[in-house]
């Protein structure tokens, strides 16, 4: 059985290590989980990243809450949330309180310019084997890449293109997979 000190100190792991926030830590999440410890297989590991995204909040908090509660209940998912924000809430504190001292500062500058891609990267990681495990092929690619350029070029909300999204696949499988069927 988990113990609750390693729940705490898994999630604290990954919430201070962590740069770049919830979608960076996802690769983390998964090293922690489900390949070093073993808590999760990669497809509850991938159902629960799915939920957490749904659910409103900070989606870092949902996975640790989730998790947390799976694994040993209200106390698990109390110390596990608990261990996930306590490094960044420290760190945010801190920098509000030293903020006009860097401020300004090219060096400082110089080390945020050179975090973003590796943010950047931690964000794309995912998303790759997310797409593989949501079963994007060559047929149906198209979909999250025009979702992604409506939001990002054109300044859809992100609502509309999930609205959009669930009509065209409840129309797709009404009809097209329906006539299939019955054929």
């Amino acid at each position: 059985m988990v113990s609750i000190w390693q729940l705490f100190w898994s999630f604290f792991k990954i919430g201070t290590f962590t740069i770049g926030g919830g979608y960076a830590m996802i690769p983390l999440m998964e090293k922690e989980l489900v390949d070093r410890h073993g808590w999760l297989t990669e497809e509850e590991f991938m159902e629960i990243l799915a939920l957490s995204q749904t659910m409103p909040g900070i989606f870092a908090a949902n996975m640790a809450t989730y998790v947390g509660w799976r694994l040993r209940g209200i106390l698990g998912a109390v110390f596990s949330v608990i261990g996930n924000i306590l490094m960044p809430i420290l760190i945010i504190l801190a920098l509000a309180m030293g903020l006009h001292y860097v401020q300004g500062n090219p060096v400082v500058e110089a080390i945020f310019k050179g975090v973003r891609p590796v943010v950047v990267a931690l964000i794309a990681a995912p998303v790759f084997r997310m797409a593989k495990t949501a079963n994007v092929t060559r047929y149906n690619f198209w979909i999250p890449v025009v979702a992604a350029l409506l939001i990002w070029l054109l300044d859809v909300s992100p609502i509309w293109v999930i609205v959009a999204t669930v009509i065209g696949g409840f129309l797709y499988g009404k009809f097209v997979e329906g006539k299939e069927a019955t054929s």
